[in-house]
């Protein structure tokens, strides 16, 4: 493992997080899995108002590193202790990214299996090109499910939608996953890249205090009553009353010209 297994690129408002392991497909290693954890720290310390979260190579994610697994195997070392290794590190990494205040595109250009999956669907947005592909297919390893995907892929496409991708490991490609709504947009090859970057230009121009307000008011909207996410709608409301940007918006509005955000 080498520092270079996860970059960061933190470029004007956005940060471009890539898992550098394309001869393994970017599989998730435990200290590939902590590089990304400390990388999403980096961000949260940045001038970021965007992150996007992409493989180099062909690839976007394996999922868990097998190699590893089977060389964990071959030394003898317990399974409680393994499990204990891998999957607490590879939660935490995915737990980063679900966790991050910031918009996080996914940028998926080729196929993502298991965990690599999970953090797929930890990002808020998936943008995928002809070439992607996803699928849940832990059980090819003999394994249960983990990195989030039993609490984010029944809220995509209902609980027994989930249970049969996850029973079967069935394969999606970029079609199939954009009709059930696992992926939110699929772009042609040739013009995948410019969509990507116009669609986190818009994101990271944005309101971003009123975005992330707005980010964490969907992620908790299922919780509770209807009364309590009213309330919690006015205690963020409140908050961006307070911001530059919607002084901008407001102005730019009875203006009629385009708002110029600051991100404040």
């Amino acid at each position: 493992m080498s520092a270079d297994d996860v970059l960061l690129d933190l470029t004007g408002t956005v940060a471009t997080v890539t898992l550098n392991r394309p001869d393994v497909r970017n599989a998730l290693a435990v200290d590939t899995a902590r590089e990304l954890t400390d990388r999403f720290e980096t961000i949260a310390d940045s001038d970021a108002r965007c992150v996007v979260v992409e493989g180099a190579g062909p690839a976007f994610c394996a999922g868990g590193d097998v190699g590893a697994m089977i060389e964990g195997v071959a030394n003898d070392q317990p399974p409680a202790d393994r499990a204990e290794l891998v999957v607490s590190a590879i939660n935490a990494a995915v737990e980063s990214v679900y966790d991050c205040r910031l918009p996080v595109v996914a940028k998926i250009d080729g196929p993502t299996f298991g965990a690599g999956a999970g953090l797929a669907l930890a990002c808020d947005i998936q943008l995928a090109s002809p070439e992607a592909k996803i699928g849940f297919g832990f059980r090819q390893v003999g394994l249960a499910i983990d990195s989030g995907v039993s609490y984010s892929l029944p809220r995509i496409v209902g609980p027994n939608k989930a249970k049969e991708l996850v029973f079967t490991g069935e394969l999606l490609d970029a079609n199939a996953a954009r009709e059930l709504g696992i992926f939110t947009r699929l772009f042609e090859t040739d013009s995948f890249e410019d969509g990507v970057e116009n669609l986190v230009t818009t994101i990271a121009e944005g309101p971003t205090v009123a975005l992330t307000q707005a980010k964490r008011l969907l992620d908790r909207g299922s919780e509770g009553t209807f009364e309590q996410a009213l309330d919690r709608e006015a205690t963020a409301q409140g908050l961006a009353f307070t911001t530059d940007d919607h002084e901008e918006g407001a102005t730019a509005f009875m203006e009629q010209r385009d708002p110029e955000f600051e991100g404040r």
